[in-house]
Parts: C-alpha cells; structure tokens; sequence
C-alpha cells in the first residue's frame, strides 16, 4: 500500500478542516450561508420526502463525520468516495435553481455560485490524496 505523501497529508487535514467547519454551521439554523440552498437541494432530491430540519441535520453529521475521517485518516477510500458523491451533488443548483447560481447564465456566477464552483478543486484534491494499492513489477 502506498503512504499519503506530506503534501497529500495536508491536503486531507485542510479539506477536513473544510467539511468539518461547514458541517458544524449547518446544526445551528440559519448560520450556514448556504442553509437555504442546501434545504432546497435535499428537497429536491428526496422528492420533498425528508423535512427540511431533519435533512439538514443529516447534511451537517454527513458533513462533520467527512471531515473528522480526513483530518485523522479513518477510513479513507470510502470518505474519499462519499465526499466525491456529496461534492457532486452540490452542482444540482447550477442545473435546477440557476437564478441562485448565475446573475447572468451561463458565466456570471453569483456569489453562491462562486460558493459551488470552487468545489471543482476540492475534487481534484480528492482524487489526488485518494488512497491506491500499486503491484511492484518485477524488474528484469
């Protein structure tokens, strides 16, 4: 198995650090900057099944429990996949509400735009620090 490189260590503790601080706003109501629309968004995708408190509160133990696995590298290659497939999920805005995400569609991004976005490269951190096995090939 291949070691998390030092770089790749802070990479994990700083995305942590993000999930972690994000995911605790949401379990205080209207303190997240992005509460309303994260209310939305599980409305959405749960076909308004799940009530907004409880879906939030879901959100936000998701969020926190992500972010405490990265920060002291538990469980790696499942964390990595769940952050992946939340992180996803925080695009549905730009396709079903762009009126929150454009100020002007398609490339004037309004601040929760920008908020989304800048996801882009915390996947690609992602996928940088995800844990893989390498076979050594036998020299000749």
């Amino acid at each position: 198995m291949v070691r998390l490189s030092q770089n790749g260590r802070i990479l994990g503790i700083s995305i942590g650090i993000i999930y972690l601080w994000f995911g605790l706003l949401k379990f205080f109501p209207g303190l997240s900057p992005a509460d309303i629309l994260a209310k939305q968004t599980i409305s959405l995708l749960t076909f308004n099944s799940i009530p907004e408190n409880i879906g939030i509160l879901l959100l936000a133990i998701i969020e926190v429990a992500i972010g405490l696995c990265l920060i002291f590298k538990i469980q790696l290659k499942i964390v990595i996949v769940a952050a992946l497939i939340h992180l996803v999920l925080t695009f549905i805005p730009v396709v079903f509400f762009p009126e929150i995400s454009f100020s002007q569609a398609p490339f004037s991004l309004t601040l929760v735009g920008q908020y989304i976005i800048k996801n882009i490269v915390i996947i690609s951190a992602l996928f940088l620090i995800y844990p893989r096995s390498y076979e050594k090939v036998p020299q000749q």
